[in-house]
């Protein structure tokens, strides 16, 4: 560590990551998401693997269960299934992050990791003047590497606040770099632009101040020859209106047919209210197909219709990397900010609280839709399939993969207290808790499909579901938590196959 502040703070993480360690996390601890091993977790950051090793860094409040200041934790895997945590590596230790090590993004190159993220800062404010949206606070963009991955070098700034347009409030971040075919540097920053004008009444205006009712959700484009000397590029938002502020912003390409790039941007708005918005989650994240160049090469881009990356109960802030064998992997972090209706009591009681999804490869369908996959490797984590029939209900591990090919409406049950409904007539399926001993608060969410549902996969851990729809067209996500013991499984209206998961 360079400082004396960063050295005492490696030391009192690792006394809690020890102690932790000798608790375990109970019942619900889960056996292939990554979890912290004690406290809070959220956004994955840095993702990226490296000499064959995955590394994914979070969001990491050691110290208390309910969130605090943050750092970054980090655990690695060679398979993406088994991971092991490492270290908290990155601490709030330098004047320009002392009030954390907010998310972030790596690239891998020439040997190193290369990171940046958002330090985050809130001035003291004794007279009340500051309202930390358009005062009191800095978000300045830093960059580290590292060889390891776990012990980085000095920290630099490398965009500081004042670096930003001036019409932004001092909501600024979570950098997130990519290097095109040209080998020149692009990273996308999640904003919230100030719109001045009569304040429009919002049921976020209590949280996030006054200005959520007008301020605008945008993406600024930065561009560089080194990582380290950035230019603004262009400022990406929508011509209507899409929420007050867009966060953890990425790019993604694919290869589409004929080999021409298709091109997505993905955020989390805050902000999005009326309809749909306020029947599903307080926050959405999502993705919009990209016509065009959102670099400022040519100045034109159009930007297609969003669509939710999981329209389950616990979905935000997700990342994509790409391995070194091509895959583009998604991971997100499986929980929700700011939800006033339901939360993780089960797991706060045995001092920790939320994990990461499952690693999901995104391939495409051609019609602007990203497909998400369990990465193959939960395959080996398979045992011996099971073939229940039709309305056939049987017991199995808590960690479980059923997988079946509906031909028209169905139910699922799981743990007897809740239900997954599929209606053919309006391709609707409906995700409701009916035991609220399991649901933690949670009640019910919605997916309306494309295309008439076709497959369903479920994917069980210790206190996790996730439901993948179309091949992936759809997910819902959530938290769960079933009496200790076998889990109830019945599938009305197609038979399954079931396989038992061990790690």
């Amino acid at each position: 560590m360079s400082n004396a502040l960063g050295r005492d703070l490696a030391k009192l993480v690792a006394a809690v990551d020890a102690a932790a360690s000798e608790c375990g996390h109970g019942a619900y601890g889960q056996h292939f998401h990554i979890m912290p091993p004690a406290g809070w977790l959220n956004d994955p950051n840095g993702l990226c693997q490296a000499d064959g090793v995955f590394h994914a860094y979070f969001q990491y409040a050691p110290f208390d269960v309910n969130g605090g200041v943050k750092m970054w934790g980090h655990a690695t895997s060679r398979d993406l299934m088994n991971w092991d945590y490492v270290g908290a590596p990155l601490l709030p230790d330098e004047p320009f992050d002392c009030h954390g090590v907010y998310s972030g993004s790596a690239l891998v190159e020439d040997g190193r990791i290369r990171v940046l993220y958002t330090g985050n800062v809130k001035l003291p404010d004794a007279d009340g003047v500051f309202d930390y949206v358009n005062s009191g606070r800095r978000a300045d963009t830093v960059y580290v590497e590292s060889v390891d991955g776990q012990t980085f070098s000095q920290k630099r700034v490398v965009l500081a606040s004042e670096d930003y347009p001036e019409d932004l409030t001092c909501h600024v971040r979570d950098p997130k770099v990519w290097r095109d075919d040209d080998g020149r540097y692009h990273m996308v920053l999640g904003a919230r632009r100030r719109v001045d004008g009569p304040h429009v009444e919002s049921r976020f205006c209590a949280m996030h101040g006054e200005g959520a009712g007008r301020d605008v959700g945008e993406i600024l484009v930065y561009g560089s020859a080194d990582m380290l000397s950035w230019e603004l590029e262009s400022r990406v938002s929508t011509p209507e209106r899409f929420g007050f502020m867009w966060e953890c912003p990425g790019y993604i390409e694919l290869e589409a047919d004929g080999g021409v790039p298709a091109r997505w941007l993905s955020f989390s708005p805050q902000g999005l209210e009326g309809g749909r918005w306020d029947r599903g989650n307080v926050y959405a994240a999502g993705y919009m197909p990209v016509t065009g160049d959102i670099t400022g090469g040519d100045g034109a881009y159009e930007l297609g219709e969003f669509r939710l990356w999981d329209a389950g109960f616990d979905f935000y802030a997700p990342q994509e990397f790409t391995a070194e064998d091509g895959r583009h992997i998604l991971i997100s972090w499986m929980g929700m900010p700011d939800e006033p209706t339901y939360d993780n009591a089960p797991t706060v009681a045995c001092g920790w609280q939320h994990c990461l999804t499952l690693p999901r490869v995104l391939t495409q369908d051609g019609n602007g839709c990203l497909l998400q996959a369990p990465a193959a490797e939960l395959n080996a984590l398979r045992g011996e399939a099971r073939q229940p029939a039709d309305g056939e209900t049987v017991e199995t591990d808590p960690c479980f993969d059923l997988t079946a090919s509906p031909a028209g409406d169905f139910v699922l049950t799981i743990a007897n207290g809740l239900t997954l409904t599929y209606t053919e007539a309006d391709r609707t399926c409906t995700l409701r808790f009916t035991d609220a001993a399991i649901a933690a608060g949670r009640t019910e969410r919605k997916a309306v499909l494309d295309a008439p549902c076709r497959s369903l996969r479920v994917v069980g851990d210790a206190s996790s579901l996730e439901i993948f729809l179309n091949d992936g067209a759809a997910v819902l996500s959530t938290r769960y938590y079933p009496a200790a013991g076998k889990v109830a499984v019945q599938l009305c209206g197609a038979g399954s196959t079931l396989y038992s998961l061990s790690i």
